[in-house]
């Protein structure tokens, strides 16, 4: 994911008086000095704002199963939904939450507040706020909000992230993998054992597979073990198909 180039000229140097409003896993809700925050396990953040499914409402509500989590993810439109997919996917996120808080601030005319999208802990113990919106859907007052939030997260050490639509070859190979994350679909140890040795060198995903066994029971599990990254394939490039060049991450030629 790429990050934003944010306009911070229209954001004033004087101190904002931030302060996070978060909500706890019983819904009551409390008010903390941006400063004391940085010890928080946002990770673990209740929603600070309601999911709202109804008839005619012009967006897409949901929930995500996260592998990373092993909890439900919410997501408000179908392009967080990519976001959320791909959080899931990347090894180096170790933690997410929606909507972790309401960041409080004071322009100089009126109290403003917004909640980002998501809160994401990185394996390196970092972290990381993250903000989903097309280009073309950011209003004046949206880029306003978004630089305000990555000077907040400057001051207390967390990066900032306004990510827009994903690439539509990657975003449709995660959604494919995506499929095969539960790890139900790891299937018996020997196959995973065998697709590792038959992908040793990068060779053709379908012809390939079929050398470790049923293709019924081995594809499952192929797709699986690139879910988690221990095979790997160029997903950016092309569509995965038969002719796919896959292999063991680390070997020569992989991509991660």
């Amino acid at each position: 994911m790429g990050d934003a180039v944010l306009a911070l000229d229209r954001v004033p140097a004087d101190d904002f008086g931030f302060t996070l409003g978060l909500r706890d896993a019983v819904g009551g809700d409390r008010l903390v000095r941006l400063g004391q925050c940085g010890h928080l396990t946002l990770e673990q953040a209740a929603p600070v704002r309601t999911f709202r499914w109804s008839r005619g409402l012009g967006h897409f509500p949901g929930w995500w199963w996260s592998v990373t989590t092993g909890h439900h993810v919410g997501y408000e439109s179908w392009l967080e939904r990519d976001h959320v997919r791909a959080l899931d996917y990347d090894r180096d996120v170790v933690g997410l939450a929606s909507q972790p808080f309401w960041l409080h601030w004071n322009d100089g005319r009126r109290k403003r507040r917004h909640a980002p999208d998501y809160f994401a802990r990185l394996a390196d113990g970092s972290g990381v706020v993250i903000d989903v919106r097309a280009d073309d859907a950011i209003e004046p007052k949206d880029a306003e909000a978004f630089a305000v939030t990555a000077q907040a997260c400057e001051q207390v050490g967390w990066r900032y992230r306004r990510v827009g639509v994903l690439d539509p070859v990657l975003a449709g190979n995660l959604r494919w993998l995506a499929r095969y994350r539960h790890p139900r679909c790891a299937g018996r140890a020997e196959i995973g054992q065998r697709l590792r040795e038959v992908f040793a060198s990068p060779a053709p995903l379908l012809a390939t597979a079929e050398r470790a066994g049923d293709r019924i029971a081995v594809l499952p599990a192929l797709f699986h073990l690139m879910w988690q990254q221990e095979l790997v394939a160029d997903l950016a490039a092309a569509r995965l198909g038969p002719t796919t060049l896959v292999t063991t991450a680390g070997s020569v030629g992989g991509a991660r």
